[in-house]
């Protein structure tokens, strides 16, 4: 989809400004396909992909302190370029509608005009230590929060939505949801795509708690937001239950249909997914990546949930709120990491999926949460021996979505096929590793396959080197969140003088 820029957003912007001012600004889904600026000076010369500074969707001193000071330090010119193109890419190019008196924003994934509850959480999670000396930036956030409060509130399976009507923006037609039936029935000019994954939801409680972490302000936590919070335990209740009760009736509350003629591909038996047997984890119909899952219980998904419904109850601890919901989550957090350890790992290597009935799927997928984000989620540390010989495993032929040519290698999934590995699983690597030959080795597999445009994109062809999706903001955030983690965790690595920084201080 054809999307475009949006001047500079203040606290009270209306919709008809921003369309106006968009139609004089490039279209970046075009924009990020050629390079752009001058060349970095360094052996790959990354172009500048940033647009104008009229035509970023927001624009913060603060991140633009953090791409002086982060290009200020780093040795590799090319790196700098990456994180100067990375890091901002999410402010410059995704917010798509903000109101601060509405407390409203839309934020869209990138090339496709809709917000993903799971992509947003991670478009903005490289910003967390700003929030608290950028107060403009973290108005933004908060109204993210808000606006996807309402959604989760009203379409609790669904997550990727429409504008919301107060922003005057018109839904997008979604070629994907065609044909396609969903039960609860959800209307699609609020709901862009309904496929139930739970990590949508973990998405939307990481948002929510890192704002709070990072600006101690706790006024998100609305009539809206708690409600939202009540519908994510419904959810999970839900999804937690077996396929058939004692008398093998049908345990059925949600259901999402394809086939007939819709592009998206069925859901097995009758929209209900493949049946499960009650373990203590929360099912879901379908992967971070919006492919069919092929068991229920998709463990990394399982691990995030275990891990954000512990900081909720952190949160709402430190705010004298809702101590049952406090409560309540402390107990599916500790239920969900003890089936994970009781009922997926086998010979210290997790699943990937599950399903009660002794089924284990043993491979992982590059989208986040993953097997080898497992210590980036904050669910174990990297030394823990079933994360070491599982992510062993997962980075070779053992896993059926790892793939390696002359020039790329990495873990893919088949929402692409199984030859495009994803850049992000390499991130995801990084991330899981203190070895400085692996990171290095990671790290610049990813600089040296960008096609020459200095951004990160989906997937990568280990046979000719062709990408898909030009514009995908998440990685891009990742990319510069693993930047500054190794900023602080290895600056030896990166920086000219190997001191470690962080932003914001």
């Amino acid at each position: 989809m054809k999307l475009g820029f949006a001047p500079l957003v203040s606290a009270a912007v209306v919709a008809s400004t921003l369309l106006g001012a968009a139609a004089q600004c490039p279209d970046y889904t075009t924009f990020s396909q050629s390079p752009q600026g001058n060349p970095s000076s360094g052996p790959l010369a990354l172009p500048y992909m940033r647009p104008a500074p009229a035509c970023r969707t927001f624009n913060s001193t603060a991140v633009e302190k953090v791409i002086t000071d982060m290009k200020a330090r780093l040795k590799d010119p090319d790196l700098a370029r990456l994180f100067e193109n990375t890091f901002p890419n999410t402010l410059d190019t995704t917010v798509k509608y903000f109101n601060a008196t509405q407390n409203l924003a839309f934020i869209i994934t990138g090339d496709i005009t809709a917000q993903w509850l799971r992509d947003t959480a991670n478009q903005f999670a490289h910003y967390h230590t700003l929030l608290s000396t950028d107060k403009q930036l973290a108005t933004l956030v908060k109204a993210v929060i808000n606006n996807e409060a309402r959604y989760v509130s009203q379409y609790p399976y669904c997550g990727a939505f429409q504008p919301p009507p107060e922003s005057g923006l018109a839904p997008s037609h979604n070629d994907w949801a065609d044909g396609v039936t969903v039960n609860p029935p959800v209307d699609n000019r609020t709901v862009f795509e309904c496929k139930y994954e739970i990590d949508s939801l973990c998405g939307f409680l990481k948002l929510s708690r890192s704002y709070y972490q990072a600006t101690k302000d706790a006024s998100f936590m609305n009539s809206n937001w708690f409600t939202a919070v009540d519908q994510i335990f419904r959810v999970i209740w839900e999804q937690s239950q077996s396929t058939f009760d004692d008398d093998f009736n049908l345990v059925s509350y949600y259901n999402w249909t394809g086939g007939n003629g819709a592009l998206s591909p069925a859901v097995a038996n009758a929209g209900n997914g493949e049946p499960k047997l009650y373990t203590g984890l929360v099912g879901t119909h379908h992967r971070p990546s919006d492919d069919l899952s092929t068991f229920a219980f998709l463990v990394p998904a399982n691990a995030m949930l275990s891990v954000e419904l512990t900081q909720l109850a952190d949160v709402l601890d430190a705010t004298k709120q809702a101590k049952n919901i406090s409560q309540l989550a402390r107990q599916y957090s500790s239920t969900i990491k003890n089936a994970i350890w009781s009922t997926t790992v086998v010979d210290n290597i997790f699943a990937y999926e599950t399903n009660g009935f002794g089924g284990r799927y043993v491979m992982d997928d590059a989208n986040v949460p993953s097997l080898l984000s497992l210590p980036y989620l904050g669910f174990l540390n990297k030394s823990h021996p079933a994360y070491v010989a599982t992510r062993k495993l997962l980075l070779s032929r053992k896993n059926p979505y790892y793939a390696a040519g002359k020039n790329f290698s990495g873990i893919g999934g088949p929402h692409v096929d199984a030859w495009n590995p994803w850049p992000m699983s390499q991130i995801s690597a990084i991330f899981g590793t203190d070895n400085d030959n692996e990171i290095l080795k990671s790290l610049y597999l990813i600089a040296n396959n960008t096609h020459g445009l200095g951004l990160i994109h989906e997937s990568i062809s280990i046979y000719d080197g062709s990408y898909t999706r030009p514009w995908f903001a998440w990685a891009n955030s990742y990319f510069a969140e693993m930047l500054l983690d190794l900023a602080q965790r290895k600056p030896h690595l990166i920086f000219k003088d190997g001191k470690p920084y962080t932003p914001g201080k």
